[in-house]
């Protein structure tokens, strides 16, 4: 496997395609947008250098790196020689369904198509395509160069050939890879939202306010960053898109999504991305 294509130059996708690029593969990085391809590579060249400044990361790795990146902006030029193909586009599943059938018709045969949704279940997706046995989930975490966990999720149909190639591929990167079997959520949010969840819900309650909730947070439970803040750079947005997929899959009141979260939402608060949630950026 040398070849990948990955499809959303986003938060996500450009943090995919620079680590899958700096471990050596070749890389075809594919969006709609021309001006959010060359933003991507803007951001990919920064993180790169700030990897060289940290001392683990060489001039001639950048080089190389961008070297292995091309970008398209038509995804049947971007998916030709792909191996796999990682989509990283908006976690909504009718984009992604529709984009799933369309790099079925556009890959060979024997191409993996894996997603990076945080929520959407896999064997949906895959029944959108005429090779379920190759689609997989590849849940990165954020930001991705740096965290080293992969959820590997395993389809209704996903072959455990399938499961393997991801898996191995996922070392290759200097990953830790953990498989999980496909239910809304996953393992990551389906804890990790409830939790961001409850946060804001202490917090629309005047429990505390939103330093004082994440400081407990760190302070006491030894979480690096604060639960709201987190919410503020994943995005609220992406927050409330995975509560209700948690809330329609489950059917259980535990997952409804915090009034105030929907209302920042409507407002266009969505955190670090629009320079304003529950902090200003």
């Amino acid at each position: 496997m040398q070849h990948i294509t990955v499809i959303g130059s986003g938060t996500m996708g450009n943090g995919i395609a620079h680590t899958f690029a700096q471990f050596g593969f070749e890389v075809a990085l594919v969006d709609i947008d021309t001006a959010a391809l060359e933003n991507a590579m803007v951001i990919i060249a920064a993180n790169l250098d700030r990897q060289i400044k940290k001392g683990v990361l060489t001039e001639v790795a950048k080089t190389e790196t961008l070297r292995r990146i091309t970008t398209y902006t038509r995804l049947a030029e971007g998916v030709g020689r792909a191996d796999l193909v990682v989509e990283a586009a908006t976690e909504n599943e009718t984009v992604k369904t529709k984009l799933f059938n369309e790099l079925d018709g556009l890959c060979t045969k024997d191409t993996i198509l894996a997603t990076n949704t945080s929520s959407i279940s896999i064997t949906k997706i895959a029944a959108a395509t005429g090779r379920p046995d190759k689609v997989i989930g590849m849940h990165f975490m954020n930001p991705v160069p740096v965290m080293k966990l992969v959820e590997v999720i395993k389809g209704y149909e996903t072959s455990a050939r399938t499961t393997s190639a991801i898996t191995a591929v996922a070392k290759q990167l200097d990953k830790i890879p953990v498989e999980v079997n496909d239910y809304p959520g996953f393992v990551a949010n389906r804890i990790l939202m409830p939790m961001i969840n409850e946060a804001i819900y202490t917090l629309q309650e005047g429990v505390a306010d939103a330093e004082a909730i994440d400081t407990v947070m760190k302070l006491g439970m030894s979480h690096p960053m604060g639960p709201l803040q987190l919410a503020d750079f994943i995005g609220l947005d992406v927050c409330l898109s995975i509560l209700r997929v948690l809330h329609e899959g489950f059917g259980q009141p535990k997952y409804a999504p915090c009034p105030l979260l929907v209302n920042m939402v409507a407002a266009g608060k969505l955190g670090k991305k629009t320079g304003t949630g529950f902090y200003r950026y």
